[in-house]
């Protein structure tokens, strides 16, 4: 992972990838389930590849085992238009493979295996590619990466190489099963906001984060570790956004036909960065990142699932539904 990149990119995620291995057949729990698909999967993939979509440049930093898996990821991160340069490998530990349930509109229980320790969360300092970082035109981050070290070091290694540069985004990504305890949680996440300009994340991450689950309670705090975009998801309510300005913008949902709700969070963030790179004011960014999420909600999957910038168009130019085939 010590290669450089000619040019800067438009965006380098950092965090998870990973084998989803989502049923054939809604409505049925895993004990029932006899045929999966599989597909790339993790968040930090998923939003490299939704960049990818919308004709950006984007890499990847992170790692797999080296296993047929492992290879499959990698492929597949090339195939969708990432670059997999900084995708590590590790022997002693597997790839993660994550399944699901599916029982739409809103219950996709998720089962994550990742232990004892996934490969993406053992990047260390020494293998960030700190010249790619710093000349990114959007570093995206996720909570998860904070959750033990080594990866923790390495995030902190990155953030201290770019400085708060324009368009650092920190997901708030908040998974309990992957900390040892909340309090760790809030107060890694905080000290992490105020390495970032713009931070992302629903009511439940907000709580955790900054104890605040009232949205726009949630945003203020938020600006006030200083960063110049706070960003709330409200899920039926639609999503809230405020600048460190004063602007504050609310939109709400775009109804579709969900089939799995699973990839939304991810393609919201993919269109975020897409927004945030076209330079667009904050009110189109979250109507494209709203109608990105419920087209990818209407879908199976979710990295092969990303649509371009024409299709979520589409969609916002509809109202929502019209159009859309679960």
């Amino acid at each position: 992972m010590t290669g450089q990149a000619q040019a800067p990119y438009d965006l380098i995620a950092i965090g998870r990838c990973g084998v989803d291995l989502y049923p054939m057949q809604v409505g049925l729990g895993l004990e029932d389930v006899t045929t999966f698909g599989k597909f790339l999967g993790g968040s930090a993939a998923n939003v490299a590849v939704a960049a990818a979509r919308y004709g950006h440049t984007s890499a990847l930093i992170s790692a797999t085992g080296e296993d047929p898996f492992g290879a499959f990821v990698k492929r597949s991160l090339r195939e969708l238009g990432v670059d997999d340069r900084y995708v590590g490998g590790v022997t002693a530990y597997p790839t993660p493979v994550t399944f699901c349930e599916i029982f739409p509109p809103d219950d996709f229980p998720l089962y994550f295996y990742r232990h004892p320790v996934a490969p993406d969360l053992l990047l260390t300092p020494e293998e960030m590619p700190l010249a790619a970082i710093r000349e990114a035109r959007v570093y995206w981050a996720t909570a998860t990466g904070l959750s033990r070290e080594p990866s923790r070091a390495a995030h902190r290694a990155a953030w201290a190489a770019r400085g708060r540069g324009t368009h650092t985004v920190l997901d708030l990504d908040y998974r309990p099963q992957f900390w040892d305890d909340e309090a760790n949680a809030s107060g890694q996440i905080r000290a992490a906001l105020e390495e970032c300009t713009v931070a992302v994340g629903n009511r439940e991450e907000c709580r955790v984060a900054i104890g605040e689950t009232e949205p726009e309670r949630a945003a203020d705090a938020l600006l006030e570790r200083g960063v110049e975009i706070a960003i709330v998801k409200m899920g039926p309510r639609g999503v809230l956004g405020k600048t460190a300005a004063g602007e504050c913008v609310v939109v709400p949902p775009t109804p579709v036909d969900v089939v799995n709700g699973l990839g939304a969070g991810d393609a919201f963030g993919g269109a975020l960065c897409h927004g945030l790179l076209s330079g667009w004011d904050l009110e189109r960014i979250l109507t494209f990142a709203n109608a990105a999420g419920a087209l990818v909600a209407s879908r199976l999957e979710c990295a092969t699932a990303m649509p371009d910038e024409a299709q979520v168009a589409a969609l916002v130019a509809a109202g929502g539904r019209a159009g859309v085939t679960p």
